[in-house]
């Protein structure tokens, strides 16, 4: 007697505002849920950096404190049982941590350390399974350099609005793509959702697309 097929989950829910993620997985074909913080949710909070850790230490375990809060908030929420797909981005260059910028002042000051050089962009990805478990993080690091920018073509940049709410003050995927000279990685992680380990991860919570 065979033995029975293993259910497949007919979406899975995003906890993430990042229009780029929905995009993305759209490109997959995968159908979600969003799954955002409440208003009571400090989620700032887990993205606070701890003194002294290093970029590939602080993207994994925001990525897994942000699984945990999903799953709470889920579970706190009485939403059916499905899947969950969390994942956070940053920039590294110098071993410090570039986040998103809090002004203009702080975007100019990203863009001038990357100006003229080779930086990482890391994006940790999670998912908890339908049971409530987390499968082993995974992690897409990809090496962009940018071109020697002049400082008024960065001020026309920050200007545009765009950085704000990018880590690192700059979008890949937008009009900073003028001043990325080459990229070694995964273009879609540097995006933030990195589609290789994406459809790993997917495939193993039992998400049918």
């Amino acid at each position: 007697m065979p033995a029975p097929t293993a259910v497949l989950h007919p979406f899975v829910y995003l906890a993430s505002q990042s229009p780029r993620r929905q995009e993305l997985l759209q490109q997959l074909g995968v159908r979600y849920e969003l799954l955002l913080p409440r208003p009571d949710e400090d989620a700032e909070a887990l993205e606070a950096e701890r003194p002294g850790e290093r970029a590939h230490d602080y993207v994994l375990r925001v990525c897994q404190a942000k699984a945990e809060a999903a799953r709470a908030r889920l579970v706190a929420g009485a939403h059916r049982e499905a899947p969950i797909l969390v994942a956070d981005t940053t920039v590294t260059i110098d071993d410090a941590i570039l986040g998103k910028p809090i002004d203009a002042d702080d975007a100019i000051a990203m863009l001038t350390r990357l100006a003229g050089r080779d930086h990482e962009v890391l994006t940790a990805l999670a998912v908890v399974d339908a049971s409530g478990v987390l499968l082993p993080v995974a992690l897409s690091v990809s090496r962009v350099r940018f071109a020697a920018v002049q400082a008024d073509a960065l001020a026309r940049y920050v200007a545009s609005g765009e950085p704000f709410g990018k880590a690192g003050a700059y979008g890949v995927q937008g009009r900073a793509a003028e001043f990325i000279e080459r990229i070694e990685g995964s273009y879609s992680g540097i995006m933030g959702l990195p589609l290789f380990e994406t459809a790993a991860l997917l495939r193993a919570a039992r998400i049918d697309f």
